[in-house]
């Protein structure tokens, strides 16, 4: 499990970097988005990976902090999920009125000569 997680974090912080360096503001914002969702994960993952435990106490059973899963880094990832979908928002209304003012989508807001 922790192997597929790990992979998964680095083809997503991979391809968000690679998305990153390309020309178009698109192109950037998913970029930025496959970035912030590379680092939710890897903040989900620091409270702990378990499967098939039970999400809360049994009845006449004592717990141990040891068997639970970290309940701080999963309100964390859920107030980074509100707040990257508020940003990608804004980038896009920006993106939009840069298009406007430019009348192009590159970054710099010219076009490459090829």
């Amino acid at each position: 499990m922790e192997t597929i997680l790990a992979l998964a974090i680095g083809v997503l912080t991979g391809s968000g970097i690679w998305l990153l360096l390309r020309p178009r503001t698109f192109q950037v914002i998913i970029g930025l988005s496959l970035l912030s969702y590379a680092v939710n994960l890897f903040i989900f993952s620091t409270g702990g990976l378990r499967t098939g435990a039970a999400p809360i106490l049994e009845r006449g059973e004592a717990g141990s902090l040891a068997q639970y899963a970290d309940p701080v880094p999963q309100a964390l990832v859920l107030t980074a999920i509100v707040i990257s979908f508020a940003t990608t928002a804004l980038f896009l209304v920006v993106m939009l009125a840069a298009r406007g003012l430019t009348g192009s989508d590159h970054v710099d807001g010219k076009e490459q000569d090829s």
